[in-house]
């Protein structure tokens, strides 16, 4: 599951990276400020890509939330549905079937623009966390689906079955963010991608030659310390954690 991520390019470098504009100008100086951990689990603001507008980045909540609940119930919302994960991640293979990701599939894809993301790795019954990033420090387009509350857009990452990297990293529970590759971003954006296109893109792997996947601080972890600082993107080296 992707539950952590970072993002620490500035918002320019992504409007020229995907040909897009930022939604809401006011919003560029705080966008602007480097996120080396963003935990999934406060629900922070990310800039995505959605469907319906692929010509802008715009802020969305992390947490995908029905779109039939009004802006003020989104917290109690995300404080009930903890125990599923806070919709955080969406299982692509209940994509057409699950009560809220099904109404989103045809018509509300977007791309979650990221610098990494974290996975859990465990060992002797211990977790270390991989940051994963891309080798030319790209971004990675993550693929999601959102909705939209009045003016608020809540979105998830999609996730799959483990590939063989990802099934030595997240030894677990063998799953992965699903990665699009940078000649399929346009497509999944596509609003005439039927339900077998989505499934195909959804099903095509990442290279995983292009990927670097290295051991960080296991303070990652640690909800009463200050992760969001650029030393938790170090690489840090345990005895016997390999891949």
């Amino acid at each position: 599951m992707c539950f952590h991520t970072s993002q620490t390019k500035k918002v320019v470098k992504l409007e020229n990276r995907y040909g897009v504009s930022l939604s809401n100008p006011d919003a560029r100086d705080a966008f602007d400020i480097p996120s080396y951990h963003l935990n999934g689990f406060s629900h922070p603001d990310m800039l995505i890509i959605p469907q319906e507008k692929p010509s802008v980045i715009a802020p969305a909540l992390w947490g995908i939330v029905p779109s039939n609940k009004k802006p003020e119930q989104i917290r109690d919302y995300y404080k009930e549905s903890v125990q599923f994960g806070g919709g955080l991640n969406a299982q692509s293979e209940k994509l057409f079937e699950h009560f809220i990701y099904k109404h989103s599939a045809l018509t509300r894809r977007c791309i979650i623009p990221v610098t990494g993301f974290f996975e859990p790795h465990e060992y002797k019954g211990k977790k270390y966390p991989f940051h994963i990033k891309s080798k030319d420090n790209d971004v990675l387009s993550l693929a999601g689906l959102y909705t939209i509350i009045e003016n608020v857009v809540t979105f998830t990452i999609l996730t799959k079955k483990a590939s063989p990297l990802f099934a030595k990293i997240h030894n677990k529970k063998n799953r992965q963010p699903i990665i699009l590759q940078k000649d399929f971003e346009e497509d999944w954006l596509k609003n005439d991608l039927n339900e077998n296109g989505i499934k195909e893109l959804m099903n095509l792997n990442f290279n995983e030659e292009d990927l670097s996947a290295y051991t960080v601080s296991r303070d990652l972890f640690q909800m009463k310390i200050n992760t969001d600082i650029e030393t938790i993107i170090d690489e840090v080296k345990y005895e016997g954690v390999v891949i």
